[in-house]
């Protein structure tokens, strides 16, 4: 009989590791959450730059971020790999599975701080490498290892990192720091509890099971939806402030003013049914969870636009 089947399966059996191997590491690093962050990177070192940023740049900048982001989100996985085993959604995560071990995984998020932070030091700036390791150890130690398990406020004062970004990309061009970069740093700042908040209210019962306090999980749905729409109505406000504070045109302001309008709308239905005792079903939370993507891609889509077809209001 033919033996080039075993021969085939022998000769595939390392292949399929090495590949199962790399993408394990890849999920440590949460690519879906990096994506989301290098979409408030690129459009505000346009703004920075009043045009097209240096290419180079830009994929410099990018390449750090990701670099960056990863090495905290792994840092997450290695941590909360405890409670990631209680929740359905995040069991089958290989720090979980013990596909990867947990030293191995501190080792590879070790090395994609040092690599991220020679990477921004070299080929970016001081200020943008100093921000970025700021961005990771605000992510794994002060949101991961001090508030996550201990406040219902976690996600508030722990989103600071997600906002570094901001900051991140003005000084990237800059070498700085300036107040734009400061309010579009804010305006995420004010997001992240909207954005976040209704995926916990979808999941309360895995972080209820993990004896994570988010806020759903404390709270009632009404007092956590109210919550959701101040935290809505000031995002809005912070995100027109941007207006003045950088000479924005229509472009921008008109962008603002309509996904702003359709957000806080998102925002007053969850909290109108929430008061009527509807069921989370009904609810349906993760409607203002995808909402909150698609207004900041939008939003920062604005931001990167309104420069290169500037049109001056008054």
């Amino acid at each position: 009989m033919a033996t080039a089947p075993i021969t085939t399966a022998s000769s595939a059996r390392p292949t399929s590791g090495w590949k199962r191997s790399v993408g394990n590491y890849v999920a440590l690093t949460k690519p879906r959450i990096i994506e989301l962050l290098l979409v408030t990177t690129v459009p505000v070192m346009f703004l920075a730059e009043r045009g097209v940023p240096d290419l180079w740049l830009v994929v410099a900048t990018l390449i750090g971020g990701t670099l960056s982001a990863g090495a905290a989100n792994t840092f997450n996985c290695v941590y909360d790999r405890d409670i990631d085993a209680l929740m359905d959604r995040t069991r089958n995560r290989p720090m979980v599975t013990g596909e990867i071990s947990p030293r191995a995984g501190v080792v590879f998020g070790s090395a994609l701080t040092v690599v991220s932070t020679v990477w921004f030091l070299v080929l970016v700036n001081l200020a943008s490498a100093l921000l970025s390791l700021a961005a990771i150890a605000l992510y794994a130690v002060l949101y991961t290892m001090v508030l996550k398990r201990r406040t219902p406020q976690n996600i508030v004062w722990g989103g600071v990192a997600g906002c570094m970004p901001t900051l991140i990309g003005w000084s990237a061009v800059t070498g700085g720091v300036g107040w734009p970069a400061v309010i579009l740093f804010l305006v995420i700042f004010f997001w992240t509890p909207p954005h976040y908040w209704p995926l916990s209210m979808a999941f309360k019962d895995d972080y209820a099971n993990a004896h994570v306090p988010m806020l759903p999980v404390e709270r009632g749905a009404v007092a956590v939806a109210r919550q959701i729409v101040a935290y809505s109505w000031v995002m809005v406000a912070v995100s027109l402030a941007l207006v003045p504070v950088a000479d924005m045109g229509w472009v921008y302001l008109v962008a603002a003013v309509v996904s702003g309008v359709v957000f806080v709308g998102e925002a007053h239905r969850l909290l109108r049914l929430a008061k009527q005792g509807a069921a989370t079903k009904v609810l349906k939370p993760m409607r203002l969870f995808h909402f909150s993507i698609t207004y900041v891609t939008l939003l920062f889509l604005a931001v990167a636009v309104d420069p290169l077809v500037h049109i001056a209001i008054g």
